[in-house]
């Protein structure tokens, strides 16, 4: 009985903070928790309340919707720096690259690609980086829903794989951790892209680093698979990810 009394004179000091805090009636303020309890925004203890379990859940939502871009700019930019080259970064929306970021070259050259573009993952080299985690059967799928996408979509000198390419093409890359765009998207355009993890080690994002051929000759792209892998890996450590060794090069068969 006295325990019960207890906690009873307790609670009702507890209102009294809160709707002193409010600026609420005790009665006003009671609906209102009452409220919170039900929608489990609060949960109800002895002697008073404690935040409850969905705001766990929003805080969980709040971290995966953590503002990348932010996060990644200045990485983005140090690579923007060592290339003079068009930088991306995406996350997959669907079966599509969503471009988040972009830092237009300094080579007097224009893109189509923007903030807020999307395109098939399965098409782009950004796209494929995000890819890489995922098993052959998917690879296939996305592959088959890109061209599906772009079957009314045409441009000069069309370097669009078959599947038999790309499936091979994506062995590789996912061996090597990086992944290009060889003129399959935009016509005279190549690019050199890698995935970005959270700390589970989840793909969630990928970076690139875009040009045109005269200045993205295949020994370049070489090149600058470690330079961009290196940029990748710096965000993905950022996002909780732990300090992972440089990926093993790959020598790609075109």
């Amino acid at each position: 009985m006295l325990k019960a009394q207890k906690r009873q004179q307790e609670g009702q000091e507890k209102a009294h903070t809160l709707s002193a805090a409010l600026g609420t009636t005790r009665s006003t303020t009671h609906r209102l928790v009452s409220s919170l309890v039900q929608a489990r925004y609060l949960r109800q203890v002895q002697g008073g309340y404690l935040l409850g379990p969905k705001l766990i859940e929003l805080g969980t939502i709040a971290l995966e919707q953590m503002p990348l871009a932010a996060v990644a700019r200045l990485h983005l930019e140090s690579l923007a720096e060592q290339t003079l080259d068009t930088i991306h970064l995406g996350v997959r929306d669907g079966d599509d690259v969503l471009y988040i970021d972009k830092i237009p070259g300094t080579r007097g050259l224009e893109m189509r690609s923007r903030v807020g573009h999307r395109m098939p993952l399965a098409s782009t080299g950004i796209g494929k980086a995000m890819m890489l985690d995922l098993a052959p059967d998917v690879w296939q799928s996305l592959f088959e829903a890109s061209r599906r996408a772009l079957a009314g979509v045409s441009f000069k000198s069309d370097n669009r794989p078959d599947a038999q390419t790309f499936m091979q093409r994506m062995t590789n890359y996912s061996a090597g951790g990086f992944t290009f765009d060889l003129e399959e998207n935009e016509a005279s355009i190549r690019c050199v892209a890698a995935p970005v993890c959270d700390a589970s080690g989840a793909v969630v994002a990928a970076l690139s680093v875009a040009s045109t051929i005269p200045y993205m000759s295949l020994e370049r792209m070489d090149e600058l698979i470690p330079v961009v892998q290196r940029e990748a890996r710096a965000i993905s450590e950022e996002l909780g990810r732990a300090s992972q060794p440089a990926t093993r090069r790959i020598k790609l068969k075109r």
